[in-house]
């Protein structure tokens, strides 16, 4: 491996992260591994966290949402909201189901998310890769960042044991399901995906797969289950992000965030 390429495979853990993915399994190089474990939780963002980007959709089968991000210095510092009165974003088609996050999730009758169900995941979520078609991230962004090549994947096939990673295959030993779960399809809707970790820790098989911040294709067209938004948006968010503060994803219904607020300590 091109020494020059491994240093960007990092991945993420709670608060400092980038170790690097190494070797090559049955013709295939895993990227992004080494996820965290869900912690024994009290369900609260601690200290390290001094980024946190929230969603909000008005109930759990809204596909709407108004995107907000936050910063502060340290722990005794009140959140500071950056954009306003926030941004629109989209949602999957059919709303929202529990992820699986960082914390464990209320038993309130919503179900988890599922392979294919067209809902995005709810919960709080670290963020992983930056993956995009160009030779390098949006200029003055710093988070860690693999350029799209023709040998990616990103697989969602539930009985694979590559199930919700980023492989690159090898280009002498490329596998039968390589073609239905490449990443380089030319499509502007990702030219930045940026990995909401959801269902990573491990995966669970049927659990959702391939979660991301990208393009919106339209203003009026939802998502299989990722976040997206207009492309001004989602580059400035990427030059903001900084992993030694260790960023996270907020998505959940309005009523849910007012009831979690206090006790997981969000924004």
């Amino acid at each position: 491996m091109d020494p020059a390429f491994a240093k960007k495979i990092m991945c993420v853990d709670a608060i400092r992260w980038f170790g690097r993915a190494k070797g090559w399994v049955v013709g295939v190089m895993i990227l992004g591994v080494g996820m965290m474990a869900v912690p024994e939780v009290h369900g609260q963002l601690g200290g390290a966290v001094r980024q946190v980007i929230v969603a909000t959709a008005a109930d759990w089968d809204s596909n709407r949402a108004v995107m907000q991000c936050y910063e502060r210095g340290s722990v005794r510092e009140a959140w500071r909201p950056l954009l306003g009165q926030g941004v629109p974003v989209l949602l999957g088609r059919e709303g929202l189901a529990w992820g699986r996050g960082v914390f464990q999730v209320p038993q309130n009758g919503v179900p988890m998310k599922k392979e294919k169900d067209w809902r995005a995941p709810a919960g709080v979520f670290q963020l992983g890769m930056l993956f995009g078609y160009a030779g390098g991230a949006p200029g003055g962004a710093v988070w860690p960042y693999v350029q799209v090549g023709k040998w990616d994947a990103y697989v969602d096939d539930s009985s694979s044991p590559y199930y919700n990673r980023h492989v690159r295959v090898r280009p002498d030993q490329v596998p039968p399901w390589f073609e239905k779960q490449r990443m380089r399809l030319g499509d502007a809707a990702y030219k930045w995906m940026l990995e909401i970790r959801h269902n990573q820790n491990p995966a669970v098989p049927g659990g959702g797969s391939a979660i991301f911040f990208h393009v919106r294709r339209g203003p009026d067209k939802p998502s299989a289950g990722c976040t997206t938004m207009a492309v001004e948006h989602l580059e400035w968010m990427i030059r903001w992000l900084r992993p030694e503060d260790s960023p996270h994803y907020v998505l959940l219904p309005r009523a849910e965030y007012g009831a979690l607020r206090e006790g997981w300590r969000l924004p």
